[in-house]
This record gives structure tokens, C-alpha cells and sequence, in this order.
């Protein structure tokens, strides 16, 4: 078997992650692996409530699934992820959530 990517590691492995618990709820919820990282390590630093605290949404996009499949492809170019011609419409929300 190949041996596991460092990325790949239990967070309470991984000295990176200062907030185990709120990375794994995070990318239980589907959050990409960077994404969870920052957010559970802006929280470890500054709290969870305050002036200063991350937010695990941001702005007031409406969920992948309210998109149409053309709009979800401008999207996917525009971030760069390429092959994606002939994807379907879950395959594009699949490909934008794993960014």
C-alpha cells in the first residue's frame, strides 16, 4: 500500500491543526481540507465570538445546488479547475467543494 500524504493525517496528528475539534466538524460538514484548517486555527487564535472571530460561512452566495449547471461552470474556470466540459451539475458542486 502507498504510504499516506502528510495532509492526509488524523488532525490530532497533525501539530498544523491548533483545534482538532473544530476541523473535524468542519470537514465533516464537507469542508475542503484547507478551508477547515484555516478556520479551526483563526478560531484557536482568536475565539469563537468576538470582533475578530472566523465565521465558518461568509457571504450570502446561495448553496451550489440553487445554481445552474452553466453558472457553476464559469465558476469552476474561473477558480482554475480545469476538465470539467462534460461534467455534471454534481460533479461541478463536487469539484468546487473539494477547493
Amino acid at each position: 500500500m502507498a504510504a499516506t500524504k502528510a495532509s492526509k493525517k488524523a488532525p490530532k496528528d497533525n501539530p498544523s491543526i491548533k483545534n482538532p475539534d473544530v476541523y473535524e466538524a468542519l470537514r465533516e460538514q464537507g469542508a475542503s481540507a484547507e478551508k477547515a484548517a484555516r478556520i479551526s486555527n483563526a478560531q484557536a487564535k482568536y475565539g469563537a465570538k468576538g470582533k475578530n472571530a472566523p465565521s465558518s460561512k461568509g457571504g450570502r452566495s446561495p448553496k451550489y445546488e440553487e445554481w445552474r449547471r452553466d453558472d457553476l461552470y464559469a465558476k469552476a474556470r474561473e477558480i482554475g479547475i480545469a476538465g470539467l466540459s462534460r461534467a455534471s451539475k454534481s460533479d461541478l458542486i463536487e469539484a468546487l467543494r473539494s477547493q
